[in-house]
Formats: structure tokens, sequence, C-alpha cells
């Protein structure tokens, strides 16, 4: 199963994780936060990613879900996605998130896929008339 790991601003990757465990009916494992602060010191954290995505791992790989491409928690990433059998996407969303759990028992490069389509296909434009693609 593909760990997967949210690395956000502020309580984003909890509230993430507390409504895909309400969405799932229940706790997903291999599933965890880091949140990023304005106070918290970048290279200080890093230390501690890189032992959630060990933790993480039980040999089929992590990925790493970030909330804004370019911000620091997606900095962060950027270093962890080095490791072997790390890797990353910007711009998480519940969407996203939902679709990535329901697929971690395929390889990492599948969740990747998925977590890009989740994201986009999860992102839908609606008027009294129903959904627009």
């Amino acid at each position: 199963m593909i760990g997967i790991l949210i690395i956000a601003h502020g309580s984003l990757g909890e509230s993430l994780i507390q409504c895909a465990s309400h969405v799932m009916g229940k706790l997903p494992t291999q599933l965890d936060y880091l949140a990023v602060s304005t106070q918290d010191d970048p290279a200080l954290l890093l230390p501690k990613a890189q032992a959630m995505v060990a933790h993480l791992d039980a040999g089929h790989g992590v990925l790493v879900l970030s909330d804004i491409y370019g911000a620091t928690p997606c900095n962060m990433v950027t270093k962890l996605v080095s490791q072997e059998g790390v890797a990353g996407v910007a711009g998480v969303n519940l969407p996203m998130l939902v679709r990535v759990l329901n697929y971690r028992q395929e390889s990492l490069d599948t969740c990747v896929d998925k977590a890009l389509t989740g994201g986009r296909e999860g992102v839908v434009h609606f008027t009294s008339a129903g959904c627009n693609h």
C-alpha cells in the first residue's frame, strides 16, 4: 500500500484527513500530515518530514501532497522527492485525496496519475441547471 503524507499550511492537512475519514467511513492507515506555519523554519521541519516518509513507507512508496505549488510546503516536498520511492503532487484537495486513497493498492505512478485526475475532475462548475464540465 502506498503511504500518503500531506504537507500543507496550518491545519489544512489535518482537516483534509478528517474529511476523507468521514467520506470513507474510517480513518485510513498509512496517512499523516505535517502542518507548516509562518513561524516554522523549513530546514528544521525537513528531518521530521523525512522521518514521517520513512514511517509511512511499507515498501511500496510514499505520495507526498502539498497545497500550493511554489510555497514553503511544496519546497519541502521537492527535497523529499529526491528519495527513491517518493513522489509529490501540489494542489491537494479533498477529491484528490479520496481518489488516491481508493487507488493506493496500485503503484506509486498510478497514485500520482489518480491524484492529478482526481484533483482536476473534482473541480466542477455547477449552476442550478446542473454540473458543467
